[in-house]
């Protein structure tokens, strides 16, 4: 990937301050790393799921049960189109409903989303609501399609604001869901040779008739479409919702955050309103962060950023080794987690240094880095519920970690996707498939629900409550 504009980037002693910096962090953490961790933050306390029903308890328990099966994680696509076809529209609705579809998704309506979120912040959780929409190459669906998504997308936005299920109220974009995948594409092309600057695209989002060098009159035509529905968007959010922004796959990722700078650069003015996703087990994923900082420092914009693993790996590496080109994924699991946990430094000790003007969300599973995380914020002194860092997980998983950092005062938002049992397939399909290492390996969590379920049951056999 390239960054959004040559002129912007950093001098090559700024960036080896900066990774100087979040590799002497690292190194720090590692060291006193025995001596910090707790009881509590071993996530190991099974008692977290007391305040599930029995019904959650073993709908979560059956669900892990088959998700720990590769044959059905791997094939799921394939086994719940067949389901449908057998048992028809509404047998196969009456089937996922109160399984998979209740354990992974919010609702279909407002009513049943509220009920969904009123739970969820009784228990200290915060929602961050999730419109399942999003194309790849060969889905694209023309103007219509994309102007109603926009009106998913601000209905979203009301949603978020006007419920009070929490403060400080979240929700993720994709967009490839208000932009073509192929223009997303093609720009990725253009910028590697001509950089645009985000400027450009400000302008082109107040309306302004703009020229893109290299894209055709209709190309064109789209992107200002595009451009000015995420305008939309924006505006309707700021002061009342932050909008995550996903990063999708690396053949598109560069003109993704080439326009949520533009939006950054417009709308996070003040305070950080639009926020960028960080895969870090991409290699280049220290250097895109460090280049954004630089950006926003030199364009005078807060930033915001969700610092994630990644999701789309086997894809990466099967098209890198298709179309000959190198990896563009770490070649290892450790190295990967050096990545995350380097980049989580970084941004650590930005934000103590400006709390205001950068926050970061660490959304990952993965217990160490919770760890780390929550280790380092009580270090540097980073108020906890303050917002500045905050953690996330996907609803229907983790709850371990979760409820307990919940309950340890830390602000905890879970990706909450939401609609019909036919809107939600495939991205739930989708999800499944590019997490299944995630969900394969969620042993220890099902121990957990296991213990729980044991407790239960020895205390009706003994007649206590």
């Amino acid at each position: 990937m390239m960054m959004t504009c040559t002129r912007l980037r950093p001098s090559l002693s700024h960036l080896l301050s900066v990774r100087l910096l979040g590799t002497m962090s690292s190194r720090m953490v590692a060291a006193k790393a025995p001596d910090l961790l707790s009881v509590t933050l071993a996530f190991e306390d099974p008692s977290a799921f007391r305040v599930k029903s029995w019904g959650e308890l073993l709908r979560a328990l059956g669900i892990f049960q088959l998700c720990s099966f590769p044959v059905l994680v791997n094939h799921c696509g394939k086994l719940m189109s067949v389901a449908r076809t057998l048992l028809g529209r509404r047998g196969f609705s009456f089937l996922l409903r109160p399984t998979l579809y209740t354990q992974f998704v919010a609702g279909e309506n407002e009513s049943e989303i509220s009920q969904s979120m009123e739970k969820m912040s009784l228990l200290g959780l915060r929602p961050m609501l999730a419109v399942p929409i999003e194309e790849d190459l060969g889905e694209s669906t023309g103007e219509k399609r994309y102007d109603d998504n926009m009106e998913a997308m601000l209905e979203c936005v009301r949603m978020s604001h006007s419920n009070a299920w929490s403060k400080d109220p979240m929700m993720q974009l994709k967009i490839t869901a208000l932009l073509s995948p192929e223009l997303c594409v093609k720009l990725t092309t253009l910028i590697e040779k001509q950089p645009y600057d985000v400027n450009l695209l400000v302008r082109a989002m107040d309306g302004e008739p703009i020229n893109f060098p290299g894209l055709g009159e209709s190309e064109a035509a789209h992107f200002l479409c595009g451009l000015q529905r995420l305008n939309k968007i924006a505006e309707a959010s700021v002061n009342k919702v932050r909008v995550l922004v996903d990063a999708e796959y690396t053949y598109m990722n560069p003109a993704l955050s080439l326009v949520t700078m533009a939006m950054m650069k417009k709308f996070n003015k003040d305070g950080v309103w639009i926020w960028n996703t960080y895969q870090c087990y991409l290699k280049e994923s220290r250097s895109l962060l460090l280049e954004a900082l630089h950006l926003s420092k030199n364009e005078g914009f807060c930033l915001g950023v969700k610092l994630v693993r990644g999701a789309y790996m086997d894809k990466e590496r099967k098209l890198a080794e298709k179309e000959g080109h190198p990896d563009p994924i770490h070649k290892c699991w450790e190295d990967t987690n050096d990545s995350y946990n380097g980049s989580l430094d970084v941004m650590l000790d930005i934000i103590t240094q400006n709390p205001e003007r950068y926050r970061i969300i660490v959304a990952t599973h993965n217990e160490e880095s919770v760890r780390r995380a929550a280790k380092r914020i009580e270090e540097l002194g980073i108020d906890k519920d303050e917002g500045s860092v905050c953690f996330g997980q996907l609803l229907g998983m983790c709850d371990h970690v979760s409820l307990t950092l919940a309950k340890e005062g830390y602000a905890v938002y879970k990706s909450v996707p939401y609609g019909s049992v036919d809107d939600t397939l495939p991205y739930l399909v989708r999800r499944a498939q590019e997490n299944r290492t995630v969900l394969q390996g969620i042993r220890k969590e099902r121990d957990l629900l296991r213990q729980e379920l044991w407790r239960r049951l020895h205390l009706r056999l003994r007649g206590g409550s």
